[in-house]
């Protein structure tokens, strides 16, 4: 679809963390549905190409950290200020930067990944319901982890953070009801810079562990936060969704 063909919804998204990997296949697919979308990233080269490839005319980029609240507070506005609204909200903007067991993990450093992962979250959440959600409704799509409902040996700390997610979807769900629906992707490994220390230099033996035999791809998971996000998801919100190839299911197999 040309930039000329592409539909206008009439609907906006804010979406976290999305210059690349599952961030940048969400945008794409709001974006290719006819959204108006801000996209956040931490670099702002990177962010710059990413509105550049997504379509300039009706994407925005703003860059920053995600637990700073001053960037949450910039990325609303601008938003707003840019497209008189903000239907949508994902938050994606997450971080992994410790490796190993629950035993040795520096709690700064668990410090940093909660608010990452979850305060982060909850502050852009707070910011959308106050500029547009708690008058005009909408939606929130918490992008969570199979490791957050399932033990993930070494990134204990990563998965914690994302259990919160879940929780954090339901608590929000409940709260911001019933004007805005809340829920979460729980994806499984994905094929993206974040992720490909769980598979490089092995990703078919990895991918062969997967009942349907292949990773997921940032694709995936935009086509999942766009249902999400549209009428054809109107009955559905606390809930959790899991993406994962079937990987879970092996959880039953001696």
């Amino acid at each position: 679809m040309t930039e000329q063909q592409r539909p206008d919804s009439g609907e906006v998204a804010l979406v976290t963390g999305a210059s690349r990997g599952i961030g940048y296949g969400i945008a794409a697919a709001l974006v290719a549905r006819g959204d108006r979308v801000c996209i956040t990233g931490r670099g702002e080269e990177a962010l710059k190409e990413a509105v550049e490839r997504l379509g300039s005319d009706r994407v925005i980029g703003v860059a920053g950290k995600a637990h700073d609240e001053a960037h949450q507070a910039a990325a609303v506005a601008a938003t707003m200020e840019a497209f008189g609204r903000v239907d949508h909200l994902v938050n994606n903007a997450g971080t992994n930067p410790v490796f190993g067991p629950l035993a040795e993990l520096d709690l700064n450093v668990a410090r940093k990944v909660y608010d990452t992962n979850v305060l982060s979250a909850l502050g852009f959440a707070q910011r959308t319901w106050r500029a547009w959600q708690r008058e005009h409704g909408g939606t929130i799509v918490n992008i969570a982890s199979l490791a957050g409902v399932s033990a993930s040996p070494f990134i204990g700390a990563y998965g914690m953070s994302k259990a919160a997610m879940v929780n954090l979807t339901l608590q929000l769900a409940h709260e911001f009801a019933p004007k805005v629906r809340v829920n979460a992707l729980a994806p499984a490994v994905v094929k993206t810079k974040f992720a490909e220390a769980l598979y490089e230099g092995r990703e078919a033996e990895v991918a062969a562990s997967y009942p349907l035999g292949r990773l997921g791809v940032p694709e995936d998971i935009g086509g999942a936060a766009e249902f999400l996000t549209s009428d054809r998801s109107g009955w559905i919100t606390g809930q959790t969704l899991v993406l994962d190839g079937g990987i879970f299911l092996n959880a039953g197999v001696g």
